[in-house]
């Protein structure tokens, strides 16, 4: 390879502000850019906890742990001590994905922790009261899947067109054809010319659903069921809240609301790391 034979200077000879401005010329802003996105982090072991509420969060969570990769795994929470759910809930952290659904009774609130495809679910009733609370390791909790099949059209029964309608008839169409065969598929509105009848056309046929998720990353990614059965509409911001992609998907639940295998082995070896050290600080 020859060698270059120009210097690059990034700084300050390049980039905005860097050449002085002429009298009464405008000085180019920029928008910053995001510099930082979410990356894994090891919750800290509480301090200033008894010893004995420490020892109880442990195997708490050993059996837990020894549950993650087991089909349908879950751990209920019902009569765990108050200290010993704080430390837990303290261990187990935020992850990125957030779970809301209505389901018969009441409602369904989901976390993911920072252990991805570990999650902290509650089931409240029409009072908000919790009537049930468990940890839960999967691609995503049985109880999201139950809440946005319950109730929902098994076929999709498309209105008349109205007035001015252009593609939605013939994406309802391909909608339903995917949904008769089995076949995932996925339509992107983003590119698609859609008049203001087709868009009234496409929320009349899918309606807003139970389930509701948001995925929080380099940017947001909102996931909602509709009240079809197997069809949901997932929709990319950037970190500025843009909208930048808009899709119907025709699948079970979308793949980007879901943890994967390898998710799921990584965060066993991380709960055990997460043990160890709770093991050292009980000590």
């Amino acid at each position: 390879m020859q060698p270059f034979p120009i210097p690059v200077r990034a700084a300050p000879l390049l980039g905005a502000g860097s050449q002085p401005a002429d009298d009464g010329e405008p000085v180019l802003d920029v928008i910053a850019m995001p510099r930082a996105m979410h990356t894994f982090e090891m919750p800290r072991v509480p301090e200033r906890v008894s010893a004995e509420a420490l020892a109880a969060a442990h195997a708490l969570l050993a059996g837990f742990a020894q549950c993650v990769g087991q089909p349908g795994a879950m751990f209920e929470l019902e009569g765990v001590a108050p200290p010993v759910l704080d430390i837990v809930n303290q261990v187990l952290g935020e992850g990125e994905v957030s779970i809301r659904a209505r389901h018969p009774g009441g409602e369904l609130r989901v976390q993911e922790t920072v252990f991805a495809g570990c999650w902290r679910c509650c089931a409240l009733d029409g009072a908000g009261h919790l009537v049930r609370d468990w940890l839960e390791a999967g691609p995503i909790p049985a109880a999201v899947l139950d809440a946005a099949r319950s109730g929902a059209l098994p076929v999709l029964l498309a209105p008349a067109p109205p007035e001015g309608a252009m593609n939605a008839p013939a994406l309802l169409a391909e909608i339903a054809a995917a949904l008769a065969d089995g076949t995932p598929r996925q339509v992107n509105l983003t590119l698609l010319p859609l008049t203001p009848a087709d868009r009234a056309m496409l929320e009349t046929a899918l309606p807003v659903g139970p389930v509701a998720i948001m995925s929080r990353g380099f940017g947001n990614c909102h996931v909602s069921a509709t009240a079809v059965r197997d069809v949901w509409r997932v929709q990319y911001f950037n970190s500025m809240n843009t909208l930048i992609l808009d899709t119907l998907e025709v699948t079970p639940v979308p793949d980007v609301a879901l943890a994967s295998d390898d998710d799921l082995a990584d965060s066993q070896v991380r709960l055990a790391e997460l043990l160890s050290w709770m093991q050292e600080s009980a000590a």
